[in-house]
């Protein structure tokens, strides 16, 4: 949302409640075919800004042991791959 942020890209965070939210929650999947196949890297497009959800390793504040910072880049880089993985959690 537009909210400033203590990196030099967009801040991303989740909105609403019950599944309702606005249109800054809406992104894009971006697939190297016409499907999402199985096991294949997509990126995600924020469809209002057009920035990808990314994440280099960087932790600001005091962020949740084991977790890594998420936030939107300009372009498209290594750092905006993401694989669907399976498995209990």
């Amino acid at each position: 949302h537009n909210e400033l942020s203590p990196i030099p890209s967009q801040e991303v965070s989740a909105f609403g409640e019950d599944g309702e939210g606005d249109y800054l929650d809406d992104w894009t999947v971006v697939c190297s075919g016409t499907y999402w196949a199985r096991d294949s890297e997509v990126r995600f497009k924020h469809a209002s800004t057009d920035v990808f959800l990314s994440v280099t390793g960087e932790q600001y504040g005091r962020p949740i042991h084991g977790q890594k910072e998420v936030h939107g880049m300009a372009s498209a880089s290594h750092n905006n791959y993401w694989r669907g993985m399976g498995g209990l959690f």
